[in-house]
């Protein structure tokens, strides 16, 4: 006995390597776990060590069989941050981050079958409380994180002015 306890133990058998992942392969990872726009997705592969052709023939290829879509990711994202309670311009600029085209942004917006007023309101309720709009600071407090949080100055005025009755 060795006195390590490992007499019966049979050798470790070596590790067979795993073949490098192909381009194609690592972007539909990445998109297997959400949607990517075009230009993210082929940077993201370069940054995994694919070469600057290679990314973008790969993601050429995905998106011509469906796999990315600027546009579906554009509604994702619309979809995603509305609902964390962001407004249009936040996510209109967010957008226009990811090189999509002013159509394409434009298009992912007006897809958005929510209410922004209703939003707005909704993330002050969560944040202030209904009765917390009587007050004028906290109105002002209101206005300044709807204004952080990417909402137009009308959309702003309607959903910080005091309605006793539109607040339950």
């Amino acid at each position: 006995m060795d006195g390590n306890g490992d007499e019966g133990a049979r050798p470790a058998r070596p590790r067979l390597k795993r073949p490098e992942p192909t381009p194609v392969q690592r972007a539909i990872g990445l998109l297997s776990r959400r949607e990517h726009s075009r230009r993210e997705l082929t940077r993201k592969l370069k940054v995994r060590g694919v070469e600057d052709e290679a990314a973008k023939a790969a993601v050429d290829r995905l998106s011509r069989e469906g796999w990315q879509d600027d546009a579906r990711f554009a509604e994702s994202l619309v979809r995603s941050r509305s609902s964390s309670g962001y407004g249009p311009l936040h996510i209109r600029a967010e957008l226009g981050t990811h090189g999509l085209e002013r159509e394409a942004i434009a298009a992912a917006l007006a897809s958005f079958d929510g209410d922004w007023v209703a939003n707005a309101r909704d993330l002050v309720r969560r944040r202030y409380g209904g009765e917390a709009l009587a007050d004028l600071s906290a109105r002002r407090k209101a206005a300044d994180l709807l204004a952080r949080r990417g909402f137009d100055a009308d959309t702003i005025r309607t959903a910080t002015r005091y309605d006793p009755d539109g607040m339950e």
